[in-house]
């Protein structure tokens, strides 16, 4: 039988038996997964992007956002008091990649829809200490100047569906429209998008109504992010046990 001086006297030895420990643990914690039927567990609301929101998130991952700013929750006391109830993996399961981790410079932003105004939400992407004095967030102010790009949006839809997003047909031959549809406050389109898209929130966001920019679709994204599950509900169950 070997003693820890045998072992760490001889570097193949602990390098082979160091390989074999981590292969083992490996096995042992992802084997089980493939016998799942499910590793994500199913909540009542949540949908795939809308095509303008999902630019918005590309724009968002793009620029960075997620290097200050987690979309994670902690089951912990002082984070749902702060930001609300925690995280669910069921609503990153149409992320890729998705935006969890422990960075924090600014606030997590997994409940931040609707919590602020579009004219907030576009004041503070332009000029960030207009309206947060103490922040070091640099200005986008492009965004506003910025055209969204509408040339392969079905494409982006079809190349999510091949990593599992639920993208209908019909909701990639309408991507252009749906996109268009819900940065205008015209009602053209509406109707279809939100049966598409269940409580998918149309208006202009950008204060533009007579362009499509990029700063529609992040201030799209950023109002959608945790409206999509009713979370009543869980704390009513939560009250019943």
């Amino acid at each position: 039988m070997f003693n820890h001086s045998t072992i760490e006297r001889n570097a193949t030895l602990l390098l082979v038996l160091g390989l074999l420990t981590v292969a083992v643990g490996g096995i042992v914690e992802v084997v089980p997964l493939f016998y799942l039927q499910n590793t994500i567990e199913k909540v009542e609301g949540m949908r795939p992007y809308t095509p303008l929101e999902l630019v918005g998130r590309n724009i968002y991952v793009r620029e960075g956002c997620y290097v200050c700013h987690s979309q994670m929750i902690r089951p912990f006391r002082d984070e749902t008091e702060r930001y609300g109830h925690y995280s669910l993996a069921a609503e990153s399961m149409f992320d890729h990649p998705f935006q969890w981790g422990s960075k924090r410079t600014g606030p997590d932003l997994a409940r931040v829809g609707n919590k602020y105004s579009d004219d907030w939400h576009r004041e503070h992407l332009t000029n960030p200490r207009s309206v947060v004095p103490e922040s070091v967030m640099p200005g986008y102010s492009f965004l506003s100047q910025t055209d969204v790009d509408t040339r392969y949006m079905d494409e982006h839809l079809i190349a999510n569906r091949r990593v599992g997003v639920p993208y209908t047909d019909d909701m990639i031959a309408n991507a252009k429209i749906d996109l268009a549809a819900q940065a205008t406050d015209s009602g053209d389109g509406a109707e279809d998008l939100l049966k598409r898209y269940p409580k998918a929130q149309i208006r202009d966001f950008d204060g533009q109504p007579d362009k499509l920019t990029e700063m529609d679709a992040l201030v799209a994204y950023l109002q959608m992010l945790g409206t999509l599950v009713d979370f009543s509900t869980f704390k009513a169950e939560a009250e019943s046990r």
